[in-house]
């Protein structure tokens, strides 16, 4: 067994996590020091998929979600984090944002799960979904051998 396979990594993640740390790294830097107005922006989207964020300060908010997505981001591109605990933050997050697709208005079409003009970017967003359950169910297949 090589070490990259010992250490929770196969070549085939390495394609998953460049591509969704990169995406989401490059999100988060563009976040970092968002003014007043963008992070209200921001605040009053995210509210769609979960309303207790309105109870920070759009500041406050902004911060945390640029740091959060750097954070998952980083996490993606760092090769000692297992694959597993990547995935599972990776799922985490894509699933807010499934949330928030099936949540905000507009995004969808009336009486359905399609996109939308405005709900497509968001609606891509599933296909970070499969990325992470596809590293936590090879993880699991891995515990279960």
């Amino acid at each position: 067994m090589s070490r990259l396979t010992a250490k929770g990594w196969k070549a085939w993640h390495l394609p998953i996590r460049a591509t969704a740390g990169a995406f989401i790294l490059g999100s988060g830097l563009q976040k970092r020091g968002a003014d007043a107005e963008t992070a209200q922006g921001l605040q009053g989207f995210a509210s769609h998929a979960v309303p207790q964020v309105q109870q920070l300060p759009p500041e406050q908010f902004g911060k945390a979600l640029s740091s959060g997505e750097i954070a998952l981001g980083t996490a993606l591109l760092v090769p000692k984090l297992p694959s597993w605990l990547a995935g599972a933050g990776l799922t985490a997050f894509a699933l807010g944002l499934n949330r928030l697709y099936l949540k905000a208005p507009g995004l969808r079409q009336d009486g359905s799960l399609a996109p939308t003009d405005d709900g497509l970017g968001i609606a891509k967003d599933v296909w970070l979904t499969g990325m992470g359950l596809a590293l936590l169910a090879d993880a699991w297949r891995d515990r279960r051998r």
